[in-house]
């Protein structure tokens, strides 16, 4: 787990989707570490926030147009998605990067984003570090690295600083990540669900300790260059192990009779794939 990290300063962070799952994290993990917080939402949120955490609800309106009232932010969080459909991604994401630089710019603030391993194609490498290329094989793949590139260009013909922290799939959050729609899913009735081959490793992101490294990096700003990419190490996982760390859980809960084993089950991807063709938030390629 990442050490906790307390700001010495005054600092002020604003973070740009702030209901999200990685927005919600950060805003507790800002606040808990002391600095000011101003949580950005469209909507008003349904949750109540950290004391002190300012909110600031914008609607439909450009978030860039509220800097003049914003002017003590030092850092910006982008922690905004869209739908989770290709269609979704193309129309927005690159607009909400845009709109994450122009607000950051105009606060004269380092803005920070998460990234993810999408960059790195269905063939990526076992071991992912800062220098391993970028061979997007899917549409979300691309979008992310248009983006990516698009952020560092910025910083190269702007006083604009920022950097990239980059991390698997998250858990230990609220619902909405791949391991509660699907890992453990049906854990209650005993199941557990793998999406690829169960002795695979993949990266994954414990969304506490990610949002507490962002704080880490933040209260470091000023040390590194003007664009940096990290990588958030996390844990390195297969199903199996998902499935030893789990059987204890499932046994103390009952979730499995006295002495059985939790169930394996794989995700159906043709059945899936099917699905798709008719339901576009169900995206089998990323």
């Amino acid at each position: 787990m990442a050490t906790t990290s307390t700001s010495t300063s005054t600092s002020c962070v604003l973070i740009l989707g702030a209901s999200g799952r990685l927005g919600t994290a950060c805003t507790k993990a800002f606040a808990g570490a002391g600095w000011q917080v101003i949580a950005q939402t469209r909507k008003a949120a349904n949750t109540q926030l950290p004391a002190g955490v300012t909110p600031l609800v914008t609607g439909d309106t450009p978030i860039q147009q509220f800097a003049p009232k914003l002017q003590d932010v030092d850092v910006v969080i982008h922690a905004m998605n869209p739908a989770y459909t290709n269609a979704a991604w193309a129309a927005h994401v690159p607009a909400m990067m845009t709109s994450a630089v122009e607000t950051a710019r105009a606060l004269n603030a380092t803005l920070m984003f998460p990234g993810n391993v999408y960059n790195f194609g269905a063939n990526m490498p076992k071991l992912l570090d800062e220098s391993t290329p970028y061979l997007p094989t899917t549409v979300k793949g691309k979008l992310r690295v248009d983006v990516e590139l698009a952020l560092r260009q910025a910083t190269e013909q702007t006083s604009l600083r920022a950097v990239v922290i980059r991390a698997g799939d998250f858990f230990g959050t609220r619902g909405g990540s791949m391991f509660d729609q699907v890992t453990v899913s049906k854990i209650k009735k005993g199941t557990f669900t793998h999406s690829g081959p169960i002795d695979v490793a993949t990266p994954w992101a414990y969304l506490p300790d990610l949002a507490q490294t962002f704080v880490l990096v933040a209260d470091r700003r000023q040390l590194l260059p003007k664009f940096e990419v990290l990588h958030f190490a996390g844990h390195t996982v297969s199903g199996q192990d998902w499935l030893g760390a789990l059987q204890p859980l499932a046994a103390a809960n009952q979730w499995v009779a006295n002495g059985q084993a939790l169930k394996t089950a794989a995700l159906p991807w043709p059945v899936m794939r099917l699905i798709a063709l008719f339901n576009p938030t169900i995206s089998v390629r990323r």
